[in-house]
């Protein structure tokens, strides 16, 4: 059973390790893929699936090698699994599907959109990544690969540089307002408040 949890901790994080890098594909070139008269997405899910079999190819030697073996991390490790999926849950607040799943960026002249303040939203400007991170950790802690682990610092790494590109788009796209808004509240990791 613990293998079987390694070897799904593995692939789960061979796909969440490439999510910033396919975002950074889309936004690093954004009016490009807003140009395309048929869907982006023809070319970048198989672009995406390919990252996945690149990074899995290279990540298949070790990923046997482990850090620790206990069956107690998966404790620790279900903690940051239901902080991700209530980031999930909670990211989808005043946000619609297509806000969501990104099609706002890949529309020529897309439809005017409000900036999403509000929700969890007021406490980090981009809570699925976070939720993102979230998943992974649990992977990683889960099953003590030392593969997830270096996988999670990839994801962090390359979500830097993606993250800082997507706010230059949405600083271009909302202007003022979203300097604001960037300026007040953390991109990923949120200010904790303790209230005594």
């Amino acid at each position: 059973m613990l293998g079987l949890l390694r070897t799904l901790g593995w692939l789960a994080c061979v796909v969440y390790s490439t999510i910033p890098a396919f975002w950074l594909v889309i936004h690093a070139r954004v009016e490009y893929w807003r140009s395309r008269t048929r869907s982006p997405y023809r070319l970048l899910v198989p672009l995406w699936i390919g990252m996945w079999l690149a990074v899995g190819a290279v990540t298949c030697p070790w990923r046997l090698a482990t850090w620790y073996r206990t069956p107690w991390a998966w404790l620790f490790a279900l903690a940051f699994f239901i902080v991700g999926i209530w980031l999930y849950r909670k990211s989808g607040t005043n946000f619609t599907k297509n806000q969501l799943y990104g099609l706002s960026e890949l529309r020529a002249k897309n439809t005017e959109q409000p900036l999403v303040t509000t929700a969890i939203r007021a406490h980090v400007r981009h809570p699925v990544y976070l939720g993102h991170l979230c998943e992974m950790l649990a992977w990683s802690i889960g099953t003590g690969l030392a593969v997830c682990y270096g996988l999670t610092v990839f994801a962090i790494l390359t979500g830097i540089v993606m993250t800082r590109i997507e706010d230059r788009e949405l600083e271009q796209r909302f202007g003022e307002p979203y300097r604001t808004y960037r300026n007040s509240v953390p991109a990923v990791i949120p200010k904790l408040r303790i209230r005594l």
